[in-house]
C-alpha cells in the first residue's frame, strides 16, 4: 500500500511540474491522485513536507526567479505566467520570498554580481578551491529536461529512500548534471538527482561519483543565480586557472532545502570536474 501511495503523490508532483501554467486546485489534484478530495492533500503533506498549494507556490516563484534572471520576459510578462493577474500581488508574494521585488531582483539580484556587463562592476575574484574527493557511493533518479525542473526527481528519489528508511542525518544530496545547457535543447538535459547512501539495498540503482580533482566554489542565494555563476566559472575562471576540465559531470551538493529555507539562504556547492 506504501508504494501505491508513492506513485500516487509522484503523479500529482509530476502533474504540478508539467502544469504550472494552468489552474492548480485542490480538486484537481485530488483527480490526479485518484484519492479521496478530502484527505489526499493530508498524504501529499505528510508524504513531501509541505502542502501543494505551498509546492505550487514555491515552483511558480522559482521559476519566476530564473525568469527574471536570465531572461527579458517582462515582469508582467512572468508575474502572469505565475498566476497573478496582479502585479502588486506578485510583487509583494515575490519580494516575501525573495527579499526583494521583481524588478529590483532583475537588476540587483546576486546573480548581477558575475555579470559585469550588467552591474557595471569589475568582477570579482571568488573562492575557487582545488579540491581531490574520492568516490562516493549515490542512489540516482535521471530527469530529461530543464534542470531547474530537477526537483521532480528529487521527489522521486526521497520518497523512495524515505519509505525504505534509508534517510538520516549523513545523507548528502547532490545534483548530477551531465550535458552544457547552452549547447543541448533544454528538453534533452540529462541529469540526475542523488543522495548518498551507506549501505546501498539490493534492487536499488547505485553509482559512484568521479574520484579526482575538482573546482570547488560554494554558492549562496536562489538556484536561478547559478547560470551566472556557471558562466563566470567556465568562461572566466577556467581559462585563468591553467587547468584543463575532466570529461564527467557537473555536481551541484545541496546543504539545506528549498522547501524550508529562504531562496537567499539556500546553500549550494558547485563542483566543476578537473584533469
Amino acid at each position: 500500500m506504501t508504494h501505491s501511495y508513492e506513485d500516487r503523490i509522484n503523479r500529482v508532483t509530476a502533474y504540478i511540474y508539467e502544469h504550472l501554467d494552468e489552474p492548480l486546485d485542490l480538486e484537481r489534484l485530488a483527480d490526479v491522485a485518484a484519492m479521496s478530495p478530502w484527505h489526499w492533500h493530508r498524504v501529499y503533506s505528510a508524504m513531501r513536507g509541505e502542502t501543494a498549494a505551498a509546492a505550487v507556490r514555491r515552483l511558480r516563484l522559482m521559476r519566476a526567479a530564473n525568469e527574471l534572471a536570465n531572461s527579458d520576459a517582462s515582469v508582467e510578462a512572468i508575474a502572469r505566467r505565475s498566476g497573478y493577474d496582479n502585479l502588486q500581488s506578485f510583487t509583494r508574494i515575490f519580494a516575501e520570498a525573495y527579499g526583494m521585488p521583481p524588478a529590483r531582483y532583475r537588476r540587483e539580484g546576486s546573480h548581477t554580481a558575475f555579470n559585469p556587463a550588467q552591474n557595471g562592476a569589475p568582477t570579482p575574484h571568488y573562492a575557487v578551491e582545488i579540491r581531490h574527493l574520492p568516490a562516493i557511493t549515490i542512489a540516482t533518479e535521471p530527469h530529461l529536461g530543464d534542470y531547474m525542473n530537477i526537483g521532480m526527481a528529487f521527489d522521486v528519489l526521497f520518497g523512495r529512500l524515505g519509505a525504505a528508511g534509508l534517510i538520516d542525518q549523513s545523507t548528502r544530496m547532490f545534483g548530477v548534471y551531465g550535458d552544457d545547457p547552452s549547447a543541448v535543447p533544454v528538453d534533452e538535459l540529462r541529469s540526475s538527482a542523488a543522495a548518498t547512501l551507506s549501505s546501498p539495498p539490493a534492487g536499488l540503482p547505485v553509482t559512484t561519483t568521479r574520484a579526482g580533482d575538482y573546482a570547488v566554489l560554494r554558492h549562496q542565494g536562489p538556484y536561478a543565480d547559478m547560470r551566472a555563476e556557471y558562466n563566470w566559472l567556465f568562461g572566466t575562471w577556467l581559462p585563468q586557472s591553467g587547468r584543463d576540465i575532466a570529461d564527467a559531470p557537473v555536481l551541484e551538493e545541496y546543504l539545506n532545502s528549498p522547501r524550508d529555507t529562504a531562496p537567499s539562504e539556500l546553500l549550494t556547492i558547485l563542483y566543476l570536474p578537473l584533469v
